[in-house]
């Protein structure tokens, strides 16, 4: 916007300057646009329409209409750190991740947005909306986006006026300040005046200091960024009044409201882990012990078997973080993501993802450890009689002249085929699929979709061990050296690295690891088997999963990697404790909610959610989701009255006792220390046990979401 509005100045400049020189431009200008090839029409406006259904009917017109109240000016282009800017970012993002295309949809005031939303002029109401009884049996609210107050502004000086006469207060009619004004108890103390017209915060603010109204009522969170321009006037908290932030759809919208639901909660817990953008080296990685790991999901290097995460590079860094007492943080970009991009960026500390070292990849500034593993470039295509008769006659760049050869963009195959192709007299074609990973390309070129592809040795003996519908018809030339990557700043993370891969490189571990992986064909066809592909199934509870979590307003998939680390998909399970089912209740706790028999998988799951409501409840509104989400956890591990200790104990320390990875997961792992734990409430706990907890929980939830990100990116380039 800044660089448009600089071109606009500086043109409008020149015209100030000589209008003479305009005239005698004038044929110049007419002989450059008679060069110029016609402009192309521009879109025609969009035109509204009335649909009352759910998902499935907005995806058939590929269109996501979000409800807003329209501004002064036509755009309402939202001011940059106000939350309306944020809404606006994040419901555009939300219709992009859905396949639809974001079109706004401005009404005149707040009382019109549920009309329009009921009457199916929108499909979304995407503001800062608060969640109000009366609005609520009118239409669906999603998870609360965040808690705010009322507070009630006015002149510094109004109150020593008049303290007698009730305060004048102007608020927008529609909005959810009304009903708090006009509440019993406060009708004696304020007169409302609505106001009709859109009016933008600043303009309401500046008229209450002029004093054309003696007081207005706004949100917290938009105080905190306008109030500071206004210094005549003063905000406080005598309405006493607190209300939740959603947005909404219409009641019958079930879809929606999920697909909604599980977009927030993704969306804050991804953002909390790419904001720790880190450029470190041993020691801090030490300090903090924790290892961020970026990586792919594929069989060699990262994936999820039955709920548990594995693979090669896995289970090696597992065992290096064990030995230098670090935690495993494994963070998986999109799939359009460059990893030596998001290396320099510092969205992780390592790149351990089956990387070939390439000299290309190295002028990036990745630094790569000592290679350990070798692998060839082969090349696949479907299987034929044809094909299996002569691909081991033919060279493979005869092969390969004049065909086309499917690879994803980021991969090492893709500049190797290049460069192959400049040597040869008809150039094979090399398709640039993004984000597909090799066992998508493979089924792709099974379903005659390419011709070929080429993935790496140690993939295509996986890929062989569970299916044979496609052959190696060749190799690219050379044999290349998988390896792990660093930045060039960070030489005693390498050393530590190196010193580790010839520790145990070849030796028993390694070897174990290697054949879990690579050779062991019957655990390998296991694994593949029930490795997830999808993010549609994640166990066989799925169902029952969604229902409940969707009453609860919770990510379904979030409840999943729970119910895993509880019970490992077992209805059976019972603990030492006496904890029984797939959400691991105590029978107790679940009478007390009226459920019995928990070894019945309905019954084990909506114990389970509604106890996790319950914890829910105990922890302050204002706290942000993805971090009430994992004292959450952590309370359903340890027990709410540990998690308040240790909150407690971070603050006195202090730590922020509202942010867990950190803060109170360290206050946490003290209260198994005598000198911390008497003077704790509730005494002493085995602190690294919900540490952990949340941690795997964590892990695994990002797992499913890297899972549903490559599934969608590559079904839309397939």
């Amino acid at each position: 916007m800044a660089f448009i509005l600089s071109i606009f100045l500086a043109v409008s400049g020149c015209e100030r300057d000589s209008r003479q020189g305009e005239i005698e431009a004038a044929p110049v200008a007419e002989q450059v646009a008679q060069e110029l090839p016609p402009a192309e029409p521009e879109p025609p406006a969009f035109q509204n329409y009335t649909e009352l259904g759910d998902l499935p009917a907005i995806r058939e017109r590929g269109l996501l209409r979000l409800l807003a109240p329209r501004g002064p000016q036509d755009d309402a282009l939202p001011r940059e750190g106000l939350p309306s800017s944020e809404w606006r970012q994040l419901a555009e993002k939300f219709a992009r991740s859905r396949g639809l295309e974001p079109q706004w949809v401005y009404v005149e005031s707040f009382a019109d947005l549920i009309p329009a939303l009921v009457q199916g002029r929108g499909d979304v109401i995407a503001t800062n909306f608060s969640r109000t009884e009366a609005r609520a049996e009118q239409v669906a609210f999603t998870r609360a986006l965040q808690y705010v107050r009322e507070l009630l502004v006015t002149r510094s000086n109004v109150r020593s006026e008049d303290t007698t006469a009730p305060l004048q207060v102007a608020v927008r009619r529609g909005s959810a300040f009304a009903q708090t004004l006009s509440a019993e108890e406060r009708r004696d103390r304020y007169v409302i005046t609505f106001l009709d017209e859109p009016i933008e915060h600043e303009e309401l603010l500046s008229a209450v200091a002029e004093g054309d109204y003696q007081a207005t009522v706004i949100d917290s969170n938009l105080a905190d960024a306008l109030l500071p321009s206004y210094p005549d006037l003063v905000a406080s908290t005598e309405l006493e009044s607190q209300r939740a932030i959603a947005w909404a759809v219409r009641r019958d919208a079930v879809e929606l409201e999920r697909a909604l639901n599980e977009f927030f909660t993704a969306e804050h817990l991804l953002a909390s882990q790419q904001q720790r953008r880190l450029l470190r080296d041993w020691e801090e990685i030490k300090q903090r012990r924790t290892l961020r790991v970026l990586t792919r999901n594929h069989p060699a290097s990262y994936f999820i078997w039955r709920g548990e995460l594995m693979g090669f590079d896995y289970d090696l860094l597992k065992q290096f973080a064990r030995e230098n007492d670090l935690r495993l943080s494994m963070v998986v970009p999109g799939p359009d993501v460059d990893l030596a991009e998001a290396l320099k960026a510092g969205m992780g500390d390592m790149v351990a993802a089956s990387l070939t070292v390439t000299e290309s990849r190295r002028r990036q500034g990745m630094v790569f450890t000592r290679p350990y593993l070798k692998v060839t470039e082969q090349v696949i295509a479907a299987k034929s009689q044809e094909q299996e008769e002569h691909s081991g006659d033919t060279a493979i760049t005869e092969l390969l002249a004049g065909q086309k050869v499917a690879v994803n963009p980021l991969s090492s195959f893709y500049a190797h085929l290049n460069a192959l192709a400049m040597e040869q007299a008809e150039p094979m074609e090399v398709l640039a699929v993004p984000g597909a990973t090799t066992e998508q390309l493979i089924e792709a070129v099974v379903r005659g979709q390419y011709p070929y592809t080429v993935a790496d040795s140690h993939l295509v003996a996986i890929e062989h061990t569970y299916r044979d519908d496609f052959t190696v018809v060749g190799e690219l030339p050379g044999e290349r050296d998988i390896a792990w990557a660093v930045r060039r700043d960070q030489p005693e993370l390498l050393q530590q690295l190196n010193s580790f891969l010839d520790e145990h490189y070849r030796g028993l571990f390694f070897n174990v690891t290697y054949n879990k992986y690579f050779k062991n064909a019957k655990r390998i066809r296991r694994q593949q088997a029930e490795r997830l592909r999808s993010g549609d199934q994640l166990s066989p509870y799925d169902p029952i999963v969604r229902k409940y979590a969707d009453q609860a307003d919770r990510d379904w998939r979030m409840v999943v990697a729970q119910m895993y680390q509880e019970s490992q998909f077992d209805p059976r399970a019972e603990s030492f404790a006496g904890a029984q089912g797939l959400m691991q209740v105590l029978p107790r706790t679940a009478q007390q909610m009226g459920i019995t028999n928990l070894f019945e998988p309905e019954n084990g799951i909506r114990a389970g959610v509604s106890y996790l409501d319950w914890l829910e409840q105990r922890f302050p509104r204002e706290l942000p989701l993805d971090q009430k989400i994992y004292f959450t956890l952590a309370a359903y591990n340890a027990g709410h009255g540990h998690v308040r200790d240790a909150r407690e104990l971070a603050a006195r320390l202090g730590k922020d006792p509202n942010r867990w990875f950190g803060s109170v997961e360290e206050a946490m792992l003290m209260l198994s220390k005598p000198e911390y734990y008497r003077q704790a409430r509730f005494g002493y706990v085995r602190g690294r046990e919900p540490v952990n907890y949340v941690r795997e929980i964590r892990e695994r939830y990002l797992g499913y979401l890297a899972v549903a990100r490559q599934e969608r990116s590559v079904r839309e380039q397939l």
